[in-house]
């Protein structure tokens, strides 16, 4: 039996899983018209690969990868590209983002596929076949998994493989467990292989039973000596990334330290599964398994096309007209979209729909008590009440030094609080503050260096113009002096020197000029 550990704090809110997790996977379709945006990933924007009026083919290149830390982005079928502009996208500011708009043409057109042995396939080789196929963390995070995959500083020990799903109402991790735990686990080993690990712990909670006996089954059946299938228990939460390494490892990861550097890596179900498509089947992710519950006839989970607006999978699940608002992700960390036209990302797990019914407006927020509920159930162990005092008075240096960036933002203060006061909201001002100004510091700061290497250019090119004067001026010199032939003046020769000549003359001359000379001298 396993020893497991716990970590500090955490809730117990409803689970509200089973609406959504008592029917099959549905296959969403192709809509009419898909828009992909071009950073759905950590990291930088894809270039576009692509021109407007162009047909592609499923799977072809849409975006290229841009530096280290980037993703590419890829057809999710057969079509024209009809746009390629800023659009708005599914995230919580509202801004637009670049986009390509393809219309499909409906006969889902593949690009050849290649398979892969990873056995027999370099590491890096992996990583970068990965990074093209566009595989990405599908647990929220979507941070490019190949950067994950790179070795750390200490020795791998642990892979971990997080089916634990904490968040209440999302069930496609459960669904894809259920249904494809199979390739789940092939994935999760190839990316064992990958990073050499010595052991793979999968961890799923105790409220999702079919999905824990369809894993086990599966890991038995491919003969995984160094894999186990590990039962957690529910707490939220309980499916982050370092509160989970925690549980199954009793490692503990302090802020500013990557979980790799300390032997442990972890990476969700449907990113192991991805990976395992992109690797042995050739498919770059083109698709994801999405939960569309709340305010819905049916609430189900529908594997659909990156790119398919929310509006097309909403109207599948039933619509319903008293619909205030559109989440995405959980009613803990989810955040609601601007318009329900926005399209599927890798990031969107979830689709809630909210209703006065089912999410009421939260009541006025009073004054904190100083009752400390938030510190007891901080996942981070931080003091949840002293960052949202800072974060209010916008004292953002104080709220770094109580670390504010620790925070996961998993809203589980907020949940406690009796003054309901919405706390989560004052970290995430506070961080967009804070980033905005090192935004600002960066740019003056490059500002500065600019104007600092233009002087230096300046001062260098003016010197470089007075040395060329002064190379110029001393040819010149040289020149004229060369064209001059200045010659000693003649000076009249001393009495002495006269003599000493006319002998030297004698000694050297013919015989009749030393006589003619003789006979003129008589």
């Amino acid at each position: 039996m396993r020893q497991l550990f716990t970590f500090h704090g955490g809730v117990h809110p409803p689970a509200n899983k089973t609406q959504s997790n008592r029917t099959p996977i549905m296959q969403a379709g192709i809509p009419e018209k898909l828009v992909v945006p071009l950073h759905q990933h950590a990291g930088n924007t894809a270039k576009p690969a692509v021109q407007i009026g162009e047909r592609v083919l499923k799977g072809q290149l849409f975006g290229m990868p841009e530096g280290s830390v980037s993703s590419a982005v890829h057809a999710p079928t057969s079509g024209t590209v009809a746009a390629i502009d800023m659009q708005v996208v599914a995230h919580a500011s509202g801004l637009p983002d670049l986009c390509v708009t393809l219309i499909p043409d409906g006969k889902d057109e593949w690009v050849p596929r290649k398979q892969t042995d990873y056995r027999t396939t370099p590491p890096a080789e992996l990583r970068n076949l990965l990074r093209m196929a566009g595989v990405v963390g599908l647990g929220g995070a979507v941070f490019p998994s190949d950067v994950k995959l790179r070795p750390g500083a200490a020795k791998m020990k642990t892979l971990v493989i997080n089916g634990a799903e904490c968040e209440p109402y999302i069930t496609c991790d459960d669904m894809l467990m259920r249904e494809r735990a199979d390739e789940i686990v092939r994935g999760a080993e190839m990316m064992r292989h990958m990073l050499e690990a010595e052991e793979v712990l999968i961890g799923i909670e105790d409220n999702k039973p079919e999905a824990i006996a369809a894993m086990q089954q599966a890991v038995q059946q491919c003969g995984f000596a160094r894999m186990e299938v590990v039962t957690v228990p529910t707490v939220y939460p309980g499916g982050g990334a370092k509160q989970l390494i925690r549980v199954l490892t009793g490692i503990e990861v302090a802020a500013g330290v990557r979980s790799i550097d300390l032997g442990v890596q972890c990476f969700n179900v449907a990113t192991a599964y991805s990976a395992h498509r992109a690797v042995e089947h050739g498919e770059p992710l083109l698709s994801r398994i999405v939960t569309i519950t709340g305010n819905v006839a049916q609430p189900q989970n529908f594997e659909a096309l990156i790119g398919t607006p929310i509006s097309v999978l909403i109207s599948k699940a039933g619509a319903r007209p008293d619909t205030t608002a559109h989440i995405m992700g959980g009613p803990m960390m989810g955040i609601r979209l601007p318009s329900a036209e926005v399209s599927l990302t890798k990031a969107c797990n979830c689709i809630i729909e909210s209703s006065p019914a089912l999410f009421p407006p939260p009541p006025p927020a009073m004054p904190c008590i100083r009752c400390v509920r938030c510190a007891d159930v901080c996942p981070a162990d931080l003091q949840p009440q002293d960052l949202y005092w800072f974060a209010r008075s916008k004292n953002f240096g104080k709220a770094q030094e109580f670390h504010l960036f620790d925070c996961i933002e998993c809203g589980a203060c907020s949940y406690v609080c009796p003054s309901h006061i919405p706390l989560v909201q004052y970290y995430r001002f506070a961080k967009s503050e804070i980033w905005a100004n090192e935004r600002e510091k960066k740019a003056a700061d490059i500002a500065r260096e600019r104007h600092e290497f233009h002087l230096l250019r300046q001062e260098r090119e003016k010197q470089e113009k007075q040395a060329a004067k002064d190379k110029a001026a001393a040819a010149a010199k040289a020149k004229a002096e060369a064209k001059a032939d200045i010659k000693p003046e003649a000076r009249p020769a001393e009495p002495d020197q006269i003599d000493t000549l006319r002998a030297i003359v004698r000694e050297t001359a013919h015989p009749e000029v030393v006589h003619s000379d003789a006979e003129t001298k008589d």
